[in-house]
């Protein structure tokens, strides 16, 4: 996956605020930048750190003209849990992976993920610039480990970096 291509579209369940389902057209229409933590699961305890730390900033991420949107890869039941923490932002589910494949999230030996934290899916994070016609992935943290995941701050610097950036163009422009 490279920076800079066309963002993959998605709809998929929200047990979160907004709407339900929720695209990313959706989202993109409301927003100069999303800002898409993909996580292991929904039993993930460094996924809830890092959710909580998303809700404790979300401030400085709308300051910024981004949302946050996290992906469990489970089904709505599962990653409706997660509504305890009073997260403001949607809490997308993706049991089929659909989201999470296309946006490259990497997963090791998915059968086994349920046995160790050294396998499954590892967090990502993707910053979508949807300033122009087309949305765009801006930045992207593809994680090699279940604990390796950028800090808040080193996030919304990455929104920074990306608003110094032309608009994305129209495909073909």
């Amino acid at each position: 996956m490279s920076d800079r291509q066309v963002a993959p579209s998605f709809e998929l369940p929200n047990v979160g605020p907004g709407p339900d389902p929720c695209s990313l057209s959706a989202l993109a229409s409301g927003s100069e930048f999303l800002v898409c933590f993909f996580h292991r699961d929904s039993e993930c305890a460094e996924c809830r750190t890092q959710a909580k730390r998303v809700r404790d900033r979300y401030d400085a991420f709308r300051a910024r003209g981004a949302v946050a949107v996290l992906v469990l890869p489970d089904l709505p039941e599962d990653a409706r849990d997660w509504q305890r923490f009073d997260l403001p932002f949607p809490l997308l589910a993706d049991p089929d992976h659909e989201a999470a494949d296309a946006y490259g999230q990497p997963a090791h030996l998915r059968f086994a993920d349920d046995w160790s934290d050294f396998f499954g899916r590892m967090p990502t994070v993707a910053v979508v610039d949807a300033r122009g016609a087309d949305s765009r992935i801006a930045w992207r943290h593809a994680a090699k480990a279940a604990w390796d995941r950028p800090a808040t701050n080193d996030v919304l610097g990455a929104v920074d970096d990306c608003r110094k950036t032309d608009p994305p163009r129209a495909t073909g422009t």
